[in-house]
């Protein structure tokens, strides 16, 4: 099979959705690897590195979209690569298109088969790409919002730890899912205090369980929640609906209540964003001020860090690359349900319930697709 990995162009995207270990386990499987010059840069790995495995190296693009059965990107197609997608294609990246409708339209214009990394389940009821991600994001979120607080950035200069004599700032983190945990356990290892809300109720046992209750657990309700704005410095919004929309917890009315200076990072921008005053930002222009309170929603926080994420995410995506090659989707998703569910996108239809939901399309079974 001929598998095309082009350059990801979002804003400040540095991974990259094959490393040169993966190219090598392709190439000894008698598959193609034609990939972009420079797509690995970002990620610190050189064009000489993909080459030296069998990778077939291409500076133009249209030639890596264009002849690749397979495309393997990182983040969702931007306009000008939708455009490239034809039928017979498929694509395997994150897509989140409960949250994209031009996307989601554009993906079912192509006709490509479009498998979306984020609804591929597991035996445990788990995301197991998104996983790696969204620990990386939880604990990126922490560092967002400290640098967030300072005053040079619009917050109101608080210190997550504080210092003798003054008390630590208070976070609040809705979500205790696998973002809401790994940024409630960097807050508290920075010394703040640390609030988790979740609707869970065996969730928030293990957490206390596994804190020893060093963190305070609370079931969310909408009055729990307003405690929350009313009295913390730094909310983390890590609330997942899989493959929908998130719910919008606090309205531009709420804040009022906040005090100013405080922050909000919307980790679940990427699927619309869980804060009514969310919009997505870039790394270029991470933040913006409303009402007083300092809003921090990039998009692909990842991407910041991306040696680490793309390590990350690679050793989640590989076997699920290898079976795509190896099988073709319509086999290597038949052979296993789970893979299956990141069917997203099929033939001009959509295949995912929750985004036909989102925009009130129809749905097609993929069920029906595979046999």
């Amino acid at each position: 099979m001929q598998i095309g990995v082009p350059k990801e162009i979002k804003n400040h995207e540095y991974r990259v959705a094959l490393t040169p270990t993966g190219a090598r386990e392709l190439v000894g499987r008698g598959h193609q690897v034609i990939f972009q010059t420079g797509a690995g840069e970002g990620a610190g790995f050189a064009d000489a590195d993909y080459a030296a495995v069998g990778a077939a190296l291409e500076a133009d693009v249209a030639k890596v979209w264009g002849d690749a059965e397979l495309i393997l990107k990182v983040k969702e197609p931007q306009a000008e690569e939708v455009a490239r997608l034809t039928a017979g294609q498929t694509l395997f990246t994150y897509l989140h298109l409960a949250a994209e409708e031009t996307l989601t339209r554009g993906l079912m214009e192509s006709g490509a088969t479009c498998i979306a990394y984020e609804t591929i389940t597991d035996r445990q009821g788990g995301l197991p790409l998104l996983a790696p991600m969204s620990t990386v994001a939880g604990r990126m979120a922490v560092q967002a919002g400290a640098h967030s607080l300072e005053k040079a950035q619009g917050g109101a200069g608080v210190l997550l730890p504080g210092v003798p004599g003054v008390p630590p700032a208070k976070v609040a983190v809705i979500g205790g899912g696998v973002v809401g945990e790994n940024a409630a356990r960097m807050a508290l290892g920075l010394g703040a205090e640390v609030t988790v809300l979740d609707k869970s109720i065996p969730r928030l046992e293990t957490l206390d369980d596994r804190y020893q209750g060093r963190m305070k657990t609370v079931f969310s309700t909408a009055d729990a929640i307003d405690e929350a704005v009313r009295d913390s410095d730094l909310i983390i919004g890590a609330v997942l609906i899989p493959g929908a929309a998130a719910p919008k917890l606090i309205t531009r009315a709420m804040l009022a209540d906040m005090k100013p200076g405080s922050v909000l990072v919307d980790v679940a921008i990427d699927q619309g964003g869980c804060f009514e005053t969310s919009k997505a930002t870039t790394h270029a222009e991470p933040t913006y001020i409303i009402d007083g309170i300092v809003h921090y929603c990039v998009a692909n926080m990842p991407g910041a860090v991306a040696r680490t994420s793309t390590l990350a995410l690679t050793n989640a995506t590989m076997p699920f690359v290898l079976a795509l090659a190896d099988k073709g989707w319509k086999q290597a998703l038949a052979a296993d349900s789970h893979f299956a569910a990141g069917l997203n996108v099929h033939n001009g239809k959509v295949t995912y319930q929750a985004v036909a939901d989102a925009f009130g399309l129809d749905r097609v079974d993929h069920a029906s697709l595979l046999k």
